[in-house]
């Protein structure tokens, strides 16, 4: 089943309390500057919340969270958009209350965005136009009741990508989203830009439907903006009252000292870390879900916190330099390339690093469960 966020919220606080996590945070502090302990070992943290002072710990996580600052494509003209409804991130819609008998633009073709138009469509805007760079394969979030994650994100899908050749797997999902989901095109969307390797996958409940049944139409990229005019790569101009993007954030952590920054290469999408991890001339200081992701994020960050606090308190070996120096060479020759990451790959990544994965010999009754069972923390030793 897919929870709706408010018992998410729920489950959240009720881990806190049973856990009396609370008593352990301070509340209203704004971390803004992390650095080296200039006195010896450790880092030097100054906040909002200690007067002007800076504290000394000798280890720190950043996890500060990979969706907090939009990223907006440069487009021609923007800024002079006069639409009454102006320019929105997803970052910052909360409903379609306020769009309601508007035309509205939205602009991306990953979740955010589709179930944004979605949303619109069904729930009062006046006209809803899709807008992307590339048509990616578009699967329902739901399969006969069961979450499409939980059916595509297994461990045998781990551990069958490591034995085949890249393509294959590929070649099988992208067979499985058509069979199951249908074309884009039969429901008058565009023909997806290349293979399923290429152009990925999004998860919308509605979008295909509502667009085959012209609720919500579909346009390629923008040309350029003129006040409240659209123009796109067709060459068709449209007047909009509002344009909301669902194009992404980027990796911001604004908190970190420049000497720390240059030793990641910190980018906007990209940071020089080991399996996401540890840099190995940062000792003591560690990064946790700071990659992109499709999929739940949950799994993989207990997994990777878990890895943290297992190097750090001995119970797991910490990375040598040579391991870390070579993994993150590695991530650099890829950089420029898409980094999405699957939820079940990041999973079992972490899994292994933290030593729980679970042995199958060990549980044979539990083998099916555990192969082709949904990637839930329960299911690590």
């Amino acid at each position: 089943m897919i929870l709706a966020h408010k018992e998410i919220l729920g489950y959240l606080q009720r881990y806190a309390r049973r856990f009396d996590i609370l008593s352990q945070v301070r509340f209203g502090t704004r971390v803004e500057l992390i650095e080296r302990n200039p006195q010896g070992i450790g880092w030097l943290v100054r906040s909002n919340g200690t007067e002007g002072k800076s504290e000394i710990f000798p280890y720190v996580v950043v996890a500060s969270g990979r969706f907090h600052k939009p990223l907006i494509p440069p487009l021609p003209g923007l800024d002079s958009i006069c639409g009454e409804g102006g320019v929105l991130h997803s970052f910052g819609y909360k409903d379609p209350e306020s769009f309601r008998g508007k035309r509205v633009l939205v602009v991306g073709c990953a979740i955010s965005a589709l179930e944004i138009a979605s949303d619109l469509a069904m729930l009062g805007a006046l006209r809803v136009v899709s807008t992307y760079r590339r048509q990616r394969y578009v699967m329902q979030k739901l399969v006969a009741g069961i979450p499409s994650d939980v059916l595509a994100f297994t461990r045998f899908a781990v551990l069958n990508a490591e034995v085949t050749p890249r393509e294959l797997p590929g070649k099988k999902m992208q067979d499985y989203i058509l069979r199951m989901f249908g074309h884009p095109e039969q429901f008058r969307a565009f023909r997806p830009a290349g293979d399923f390797l290429t152009v990925g996958r999004a998860l919308s409940q509605h979008f295909l439907p509502l667009v085959a049944e012209g609720r919500i139409a579909v346009k390629p990229w923008i040309r350029e903006v003129q006040g409240g005019k659209v123009r796109f790569s067709d060459e068709t101009w449209e007047e909009f009252d509002a344009i909301i993007f669902g194009t992404g954030f980027e990796l911001s952590i604004p908190f970190l000292s420049p000497t720390i920054s240059d030793m990641l290469d910190l980018g906007a999408l990209h940071a020089d870390l080991y399996k996401f991890t540890f840099h190995p001339d940062l000792a003591g200081l560690a990064f946790l879900g700071l990659w992109e992701q499709t999929g739940p994020y949950f799994p993989p960050l207990k997994l990777q916190a878990r890895w943290i606090t297992y190097v750090w308190n001995g119970i797991r070996p910490l990375p040598t330099q040579s391991q870390t120096k070579t993994g993150i060479a590695k991530y650099q020759c890829v950089r420029g390339e898409s980094q999405l990451q699957a939820m079940h790959l990041m999973a079992l990544l972490f899994a292994r690093e933290a030593g729980v994965e679970p042995d199958l010999k060990a549980w044979p009754q539990l083998a099916r469960a555990l192969l082709f069972g949904s990637l839930q923390r329960f299911h690590f030793a």
